[in-house]
């Protein structure tokens, strides 16, 4: 039997925290839950994370980068010059794809909302401020690759939202509901 490094461990506990965290949230999901899904011990988890919320953190961010590069991968594969309106159709329909093949990544991200209100409503703010910042990079990466337009930019991330909300609640591709999105915004 191989052994894993720690940086493959420490993976494979951020893989599984994203898993438990989707379905449980911050406050549902034990580290012990999360050991037990990796395969080790809460004391050798403590050993790769300070805490329950740097767990929550490295899974969150990875959410994060996860997103942020499916954008920044389809943009880099358009022609250059690409119309914004093509640009949009493309991230759309890869952002699709990302929450229909990884439904996890899509219930880790409303967990995140909840947790960072939660520890904000409680006067963390540091937690918020680390979130925050992940989350601006990703508001970054689709500014620019749409052309560096604001209203664009608030267009997409908004309909995004939507998207994330309509998913998660449930609802069916020819439901009502999805009227009006264009298509490559629709689940499939």
């Amino acid at each position: 039997m191989v052994r894993m490094s720690a940086d493959e461990r420490r993976e494979s506990v951020i893989r599984a925290a994203i898993t438990e965290f989707a379905r449980g949230g911050y406050h549902g999901t034990s580290t012990e839950t999360i050991a037990r899904r990796v395969g080790v011990s809460q004391p050798y988890l403590f050993r790769l994370f300070p805490g329950k919320q740097a767990i929550f953190l490295a899974a969150a961010e990875r959410c994060l980068e996860r997103t942020r590069g499916v954008f920044e991968e389809v943009a880099k594969d358009l022609p250059a010059g690409a119309a914004a309106e093509d640009r949009v159709h493309a991230m759309a329909a890869a952002y699709r794809r990302l929450i229909s093949e990884d439904p996890d990544s899509l219930l880790m991200q409303m967990q995140v909302y909840v947790a960072v209100a939660s520890a904000e409503a409680a006067g963390d703010h540091g937690f918020g401020d680390s979130i925050r910042a992940g989350w601006l990079d990703l508001w970054d990466a689709v500014h620019l690759n749409l052309g560096a337009d604001r209203e664009e930019t608030k267009s997409f991330m908004a309909y995004g939202m939507l998207i994330n909300t309509l998913v998660t609640l449930g609802f069916p591709d020819d439901h009502r509901v999805w009227t009006g999105f264009y298509e490559s915004a629709r689940t499939a």
